[in-house]
C-alpha cells in the first residue's frame, strides 16, 4: 500500500512538471514570437504565435499577437479571423474592447466597412471610454457614406449614359430612315428622267425616220430627173454625130 501510494506521489510530480514544462514552452514561443515582431521580423512573428497555440490554444495573448502579426504583413481577412478567435471570456473588458476595436482596423483594411462599424460599435459598448474606436467609428461611416454616394452618381451617370445611347440610336435610326428615304426618292426621279430621255429618244428617232424617208424621196426623184436629162442630151449628142458623119461620107466613084 505504501508503495502504491509513493507511485501515485510520483505521478502527480511527474504530471506537475509536465504541465510546467508545457506552460514554459508556450510562453517562450511568445517571447521568441514578440522578439521577432519587435524586429520587423513579421512573418517569423507569425511562426512562432502559431506554434505556441498549437501548444496551447487557450492562450490569449498568442492569438491576439497572431492577429498583429497578420495585419502587419496586410493580410487583414487572416488578421481578422486570428482576432476573431481571441478568447476573451476571462479577458478584462479593455482588452475585449482592444481585440474588437483590433478586429474592426483588419476589416476595415479588407474593405468591409460594415463589418469593421458593428466591431468599432462592441469595442465602444465594451470600453466607452476607447477613443481610438469612437474615432474610426466615425472614419468608416463617413467612408461608407461616400461610397454610397458615389454608388448613386455611378448609377445616375450610368443612367444618363444609357439614355444618351438610347437617344444616339433612334438619332441613327431616323437618319437611316432618312437616307433610304432620299435614296428611292432619288432613285424614283433617276428612273423618271430615264423614262422621259428614252421617250425623247423615242420621238427623236421617229423624227429622224421620217425625215430619213422624206430625203430619200426627194433624193430619188433627183436621180429620176437626172437620168432624163441624161437621157436627152445622149440622145442629142447621137443624132449630133449622126449627121456629121452624114456630110463627110462620099462616093468612090465619079459617073
Amino acid at each position: 500500500m505504501k508503495i502504491r501510494y509513493n507511485q501515485w506521489i510520483f505521478i502527480v510530480l511527474l504530471g506537475l512538471l509536465s504541465s510546467n514544462i508545457w506552460a514554459q514552452s508556450d510562453k517562450k514561443l511568445v517571447r521568441e514570437g514578440n522578439k521577432e515582431f519587435t524586429n520587423g521580423n513579421f512573418s517569423e512573428a507569425e511562426i512562432k504565435y502559431r506554434k505556441a497555440i498549437e501548444k496551447n490554444p487557450a492562450k490569449t495573448n498568442a492569438q491576439f499577437n497572431l492577429g498583429d502579426a497578420l495585419y502587419k504583413q496586410e493580410n487583414y481577412e487572416k488578421a481578422a479571423e486570428s482576432f476573431s478567435k481571441v478568447p476573451v471570456e476571462n479577458a478584462t473588458p479593455e482588452d475585449k474592447s482592444n481585440t474588437r476595436y483590433n478586429l474592426g482596423n483588419s476589416y476595415l483594411k479588407a474593405g468591409k466597412l460594415d463589418e469593421s462599424i458593428a466591431s468599432y460599435k462592441e469595442a465602444l459598448k465594451l470600453n466607452p471610454k476607447n477613443e481610438n474606436a469612437r474615432y474610426n467609428l466615425e472614419y468608416a461611416r463617413q467612408k461608407q457614406k461616400k461610397q454610397e454616394e458615389n454608388k448613386d452618381q455611378n448609377q445616375d451617370k450610368n443612367q444618363d449614359k444609357n439614355q444618351d445611347q438610347n437617344q444616339d440610336q433612334q438619332q441613327h435610326d431616323q437618319n437611316k430612315d432618312q437616307q433610304q428615304d432620299q435614296k428611292q426618292d432619288q432613285q424614283q426621279d433617276q428612273q423618271q428622267q430615264n423614262e422621259q430621255q428614252n421617250s425623247k429618244d423615242s420621238k427623236q428617232g421617229q423624227q429622224n425616220e421620217q425625215q430619213a424617208q422624206k430625203i430619200s424621196k426627194k433624193d430619188a426623184e433627183r436621180m429620176l430627173d437626172a437620168l432624163k436629162n441624161n437621157e436627152k442630151k445622149t440622145l442629142e449628142k447621137i443624132n449630133k454625130e449622126k449627121k456629121q458623119n452624114a456630110k463627110v461620107i462620099k462616093s468612090e466613084k465619079d459617073w
